[in-house]
């Protein structure tokens, strides 16, 4: 568990050395196998026992892993298997990987066989969650110009898992989750120019009760403490640096309050991840993408997990990208992928609790 800071308390949920529960293994999405995903995942499996992991297999990517382990200096074993359920019986003793898929890849150099295998070890991971096999998935990162160009439609592997699990891209999620730190962004890819025109009554209430769900079964917050920040400095102060504040953001605060959430705000941003203030939230949903990432990365770089809220099924991924230009060279930090996998076995062990408990 992460060690507190400056007197705010990790918002870390598990021990190293403690498994989470679950009975089935978590599947891997191997991301681009030219960038950092494959070797990050290949030393969490050599870390797995030090940092507490649930059984988990990749699909797809055998002499993919093994490459990217060397290039680590790890001792990889690699054990195919043809069922998920087998990677509970082998996880100890080698990394268990799904089918015969592979490719040869330069590291760094992405190239259309490393994005056919990146896109099928996701369509396939993402099955085996939404059918049970797979207690979750946890999604190494992808280049999507890459993936694009072999027919990926969707802007990204969230909007994509969204499609397959039948849920509007509106209502999937985007929490980044840290040891100090739970960031939710009201809009995300867009220019900055479209957000005071994309921020809505609408869009903050409906954010807000899926973040409210999802932090209940998921993280076991209930009721959760949001912090919804203000758009404009110092939140409009009054007027007098932009009105969403008090004709849009104030009123979704209280139409939430009275439904019963715990909202608060509408906060400066600029203040409200001071020490001194981070505890008094379980998260921040803010009105755009830099002003719930930056806090985030720089509190919680290496240990930074991106969490699809509002699916079905349990999804989590390191809040990095595939980093070609390390990739290969022993440089990147395990870190967040060993978060991410954590975090998705404390997540499919709660909701199996809940459903056991139903």
């Amino acid at each position: 568990m992460a060690a507190k800071t400056n007197g705010a308390p990790p918002l870390a949920v598990s021990s190293p050395g403690l498994a989470p529960l679950v009975v089935s293994p978590l599947a891997v999405s191997l991301g681009d196998p030219a960038g950092v995903g494959p070797e990050l995942f290949a030393q969490a499996w050599a870390d797995r026992h030090d940092a507490g992991l649930a059984p988990f297999f990749a699909v797809g990517g055998v002499e993919v892993l093994k490459a990217a382990a060397r290039s680590r200096g790890i001792d990889l074993p690699v054990v195919r298997i043809r069922a998920p359920q087998e990677a509970l019986g082998l996880f100890a003793e080698a990394l268990p990987v799904l089918g015969d898929e592979d490719a040869t890849v330069t590291f760094g150099r992405p190239d259309p066989s490393g994005a056919a295998l990146a896109l099928h070890s996701l369509t396939v991971a993402t099955r085996l969650a939404r059918s049970g096999e797979a207690a979750a998935i946890v999604t190494g990162p992808i280049a999507k110009s890459r993936l694009s160009e072999i027919g990926f439609a969707q802007p990204g592997q969230t909007e994509f898992l969204a499609d397959e699990c039948g849920v509007a891209h509106g209502d999937a999620v985007m929490m980044l989750a840290g040891p100090n730190l739970r960031t939710v962004p009201l809009t995300v890819h867009v220019a900055l120019s479209q957000v005071p025109g994309l921020v809505t009554r609408d869009l903050i209430e409906r954010k807000a009760r899926i973040v409210a769900r999802a932090l209940a079964r998921d993280f076991g917050l209930s009721p959760a403490r949001i912090a919804i920040t203000g758009l404009n400095p110092h939140a409009g102060e009054d007027g007098r640096m932009g009105r969403e504040e008090i004709g849009v953001i104030a009123p979704a605060i209280d139409a939430l309050v009275a439904e019963g959430l715990a909202v608060t705000g509408p906060h400066p941003a600029d203040a409200l991840f001071a020490a001194h203030e981070r505890h008094k939230f379980d998260v921040a949903l803010c009105m755009y993408h830099d002003q719930a990432l930056v806090p985030i990365k720089t509190l919680d770089f290496d240990a930074g997990v991106n969490v699809t809220l509002g699916l079905p099924i349990v999804r989590t991924s390191p809040d990095h990208g595939t980093a070609f230009g390390i990739a290969g060279k022993n440089l990147a930090s395990a870190g967040a992928t060993i978060a991410a996998l954590r975090m998705a076995g404390e997540c499919a062990g709660r909701r199996l609790l809940q459903e056991n408990a139903a």
